[in-house]
Parts: C-alpha cells; sequence; structure tokens
C-alpha cells in the first residue's frame, strides 16, 4: 500500500522571505514583519502551507488571531517549531540545562508554544533540541542528561497530548554534539519516552552529515515510530548548507521520496532551505524548489510502475536497479 505525494502540500520557512527585500519592498526600512513575509510567500506559486516558529514569529500576538490572518492570504500552518537559541541562559541546554530553574522555563516556554500551535489549528511541534548536548570531554554527565532530555520531552508531551510533538535531530550546532544527532539514538529517545504523540521529523541536510542513507532513515523512522514532518534541501554531507532540493543528492531525494511514499507519509513537504544566506530571490527559489520536486515525484512514479525494480531490488542487484533509474532519469 502507498499513497501519492502528488496530493501533498508544500511548505516552507517563513525567514526565507526576508532576502533580498529590495526585490518585493521598495524603501523598506528595517527587517520585514511576520506578515509582510507572509503576504509575499504567498505569491509563490504551489505554495499553500507554512511553519512557523515559537516564540519567535509570534512575540505578543494572538496565535489564533494570526493563524486568521495568514489563512487569509491563503496559505495553511503546518504546525509551529520551538526555537531557545534567543535566550542566553539555554545557550547551555534547554532540556538538559544544569540549572533546574533554566529547564523549568525551557519545557514551560515548549508548552506555552504546544498551547500555541492547538490555538492556531495546527496541532504539531517540532523540537530541535540543538542546544542540548556538550562541547568538551568531562563537561556533562551523559546518563544524567540523558534522563533529563526524555523527562523533558515526556513532560510536554503530555502536556496536550491532541498535539504532535516531532524530534528534528541534528548532529551538532550550535553544540559539537547534540544529544539527540542521528536516527537511531532519536528512535530510542522516542521509544522510551513511549507516548503515541511522539514522532520525527527527517531533515535531509541533517540526515546527510549524520552519514545515514536518507530512504533507510526514514524507513527505520516509519517501522519503529512515526514519520510526521519531511524537510527537504540539500548539501555537501559536512555541514547543514541548506541548499535547494536536488542540488547534490539528487539519487537519494528520489529514494526518499519513494519510501515515504511507500510508507504512506501523509504530512506536507517543506523546504528548509536558505536563500537569505547568499541573497537568493525567495521566491523564485522556492518555486524551483516545487518544480525540481514535482519532477522527482513523477520519477517515483515511473519508478513505481516499472516491474523490473522491485524484482532488482529483491535480488540486491545494484546493476540493474542502476540502470531502471538512470534510464527513468536521463532517458534511454
Amino acid at each position: 500500500m502507498s499513497i501519492s505525494l502528488q496530493s501533498l502540500p508544500f511548505a516552507t520557512r517563513l525567514n526565507s522571505f526576508a532576502s533580498k527585500p529590495e526585490v518585493f519592498w521598495e524603501g523598506l526600512s528595517g527587517k520585514p514583519t511576520v506578515m509582510q513575509m507572509v503576504e509575499r510567500a504567498a505569491t509563490v506559486d504551489g505554495l499553500t502551507v507554512l511553519d512557523l516558529n515559537y516564540p519567535d514569529h509570534l512575540n505578543g500576538e494572538d496565535p489564533a488571531a494570526l493563524a486568521r490572518r495568514i489563512r487569509g492570504c491563503g496559505l495553511e500552518i503546518s504546525g509551529l517549531a520551538m526555537r531557545y537559541y534567543s535566550i542566553p541562559a539555554m545557550r547551555l541546554g534547554a532540556f538538559t540545562n544544569p540549572d533546574p530553574a533554566v529547564r523549568r522555563q525551557a519545557i514551560d516556554l515548549t508548552k506555552r508554544g504546544i498551547d500555541a500551535a492547538a490555538a492556531c489549528g495546527a496541532p504539531m511541534m517540532t523540537l530541535w533540541l540543538g542546544q542540548d548536548g556538550f562541547d568538551y570531554a568531562f563537561q556533562i554527565d551523559y546518563a544524567q542528561a540523558w534522563d533529563w532530555e526524555i523527562a523533558g520531552i515526556r513532560e510536554v508531551a503530555l502536556h496536550n497530548p491532541d498535539v504532535m510533538i516531532s524530534i528534528e535531530y541534528k548532529p551538532n550546532e550550535p553544540r559539537a554534539y547534540s544529544l539527540l544527532p542521528d536516527a537511531a539514538t532519536t528512535l530510542l529517545a522516542v521509544g522510551q519516552v513511549g507516548l503515541p504523540n511522539v514522532g520525527v521529523t527527517l531533515d535531509m541536510a541533517h540526515v546527510l552529515y549524520a552519514d545515514e542513507q536518507p530512504a533507510f532513515a526514514a524507513a527505520m523512522v516509519a517501522k519503529h515510530s512515526k514519520l510526521l514532518g519531511i524537510h527537504l534541501n540539500d548539501g555537501y554531507a559536512k555541514r547543514d548548507d541548506g541548499l535547494m532540493v536536488g542540488a547534490v543528492h539528487s539519487v537519494q531525494t528520489i529514494e526518499l521520496l519513494r519510501q515515504i511514499k511507500r510508507d504512506c507519509y501523509a504530512g506536507a513537504l517543506y523546504f528548509d532551505t536558505f536563500p537569505d544566506l547568499t541573497g537568493l530571490d525567495p521566491v523564485r527559489e522556492c518555486e524551483a524548489n516545487i518544480q525540481t520536486v514535482r519532477r522527482m515525484i513523477a520519477v517515483v512514479d515511473r519508478l513505481d510502475s516499472h516491474n523490473g525494480l522491485n524484482e532488482a531490488i529483491a535480488r540486491q542487484d545494484a546493476v540493474s536497479s542502476q540502470q531502471i533509474l538512470q534510464s527513468i532519469m536521463l532517458g534511454a
């Protein structure tokens, strides 16, 4: 059993739309507001969904009112994503901070974010716990930090069982080592949390520089947990480059799309790319990502209609499977 990837919505990172402001706003003074970025995102052909960061994008805003304004622009909200990096005390950790008052602050902030997601009618919260990790040998008690992490995730997930909590792992940055660096460790954590509303978000660039094969990571998440989010982008597997989809790892991206189709992934296809790093036009960049993924989905559909591919995979016949793939991608 599988689903049609063609039916999945396209989503993207809102902060991308602050890039190259002179193209869209004449005489803009300062940074664009959240709604200005939303209005610019609404001009992207094929984009229907946004994620919002918490607390950044909702600072001082009524979540339900903001959601209505965003929907008035023709866009839905797929969920919120927690951001702890703007709080200086959390540089040493959020859920794993040595100070119990800071740990409590991080957990309570996350609960408020979960309430905001529910109020927005977008009941999913993505947790990227990038501050939870270490930089030096002899810096942390690993077992204690792990217990704090599990306890923190469990507490926020219990806050509202109707809101899905998705863990986005990353090998490092800003910490030299993240406590949740890869699929296997994250699945271990999800299993220990043991709650039905907790799952995993895969970010293509994070997966690549965790030295993982994206489709394998997706298969393991689907087998042992829930795949709640897919962040499409690309990079050179050394850091979080945030390049356009398919810029480096086209074949791996196509295999990932085929895997999530087989596993009946039903969420948004979210572009976590960084046009703002080099001043690209974010509207053109997002439209290029959408066009690329649509072409890749067409390749996946043609691969699935080729009777020889499954047989080659069953034999682990790499020569035959590569011949089939290349003939469909590049022509006979």
